[in-house]
């Protein structure tokens, strides 16, 4: 028998451990289109910044929901094949979130995938996106910079400057050397260098550089995961356009600095 001091501790401990669900529940945002099967499970979620514009939401939501449903399709397929792959249903989530807005205008955003099939483990990639307000649609970073040609003098320094935060970072990670050539394999492309987005600043309304996000596996192991690679933009300064003036400068703030560790 409990007496009643040790029910009213038993009752305060599942109170709050009832409360600190009810928390961790709230903080998870509400996913903006969900589809859920026996087999299938598949969110696109945007967040709050995103939302508060209509027609980028639209354009977001727009291609996350072809996504989730051409997954839906694909693991319909695969299961009817191989039904003995869908033990645990298979799992797919999307996330847009918001990196910076630079002038006002510019909004870069970072898409998340996560997905889980059945394997060893779930695995996850990256993209970005660069939302021009003022035209109403997405853009490359072409315009701030006066030329970017495959394997010219813009994308060599952005090359350069990927390259050296890397191994920065493997430095810090104890991960020194490690996938050494498929860092060296990253390619003055604008295609090929990896997803990039524009950094925030400590300077309002200005971005103070490039990020390049790399998922696991692009550049190190599973097990050391994602990778930011931060370009400052006086490494890429003589190469602005009067556009890339205006919206650079500044420095990266701390706690961005802090998104890669």
């Amino acid at each position: 028998m409990f007496s009643g001091t040790q029910l009213a501790r038993c009752s305060a401990v599942l109170l709050l451990g009832f409360l600190s669900t009810l928390s961790a529940l709230a903080a998870e945002p509400t996913p903006d289109f969900s589809i859920k099967t026996k087999w299938v499970e598949a969110s696109v979620t945007l967040d709050a910044k995103i939302k508060a514009d209509p027609a980028l939401a639209a354009n977001c939501l727009a291609e996350g929901k072809a996504w989730a449903v051409k997954n839906r399709a694909d693991a319909d397929k695969e299961r009817k094949q191989d039904p003995e792959l869908f033990r645990n249903a298979w799992s797919f989530e999307r996330k847009y979130q918001t990196r910076s807005v630079v002038d006002g205008r510019y909004v870069s955003i970072v898409r998340s995938d996560y997905e889980y099939t059945g394997g060893a483990h779930p695995n996850s990639s990256s993209d970005t996106i660069l939302w021009d307000r003022s035209a109403g649609k997405r853009i490359s970073i072409r315009p701030f910079f006066t030329e970017t040609a495959e394997n010219g003098p813009t994308l060599k320094a952005m090359r350069q400057g990927v390259i050296a935060s890397l191994e920065a970072e493997k430095k810090k990670r104890g991960a020194e050397g490690t996938d050494a050539s498929a860092i060296e394999a990253i390619e003055p492309k604008l295609l090929k260098i990896g997803p990039v987005s524009l950094a925030p600043s400590t300077a309002e309304g200005k971005s103070s550089g490039l990020t390049f996000h790399y998922a696991p596996y692009a550049v190190g192991s599973y097990a050391e995961g994602e990778y930011i690679a931060f370009v400052p933009w006086e490494t890429l300064k003589p190469y602005l356009t009067p556009e890339g003036v205006k919206i650079f400068g500044g420095a990266r703030p701390r706690d961005d600095e802090d998104r890669s560790q």
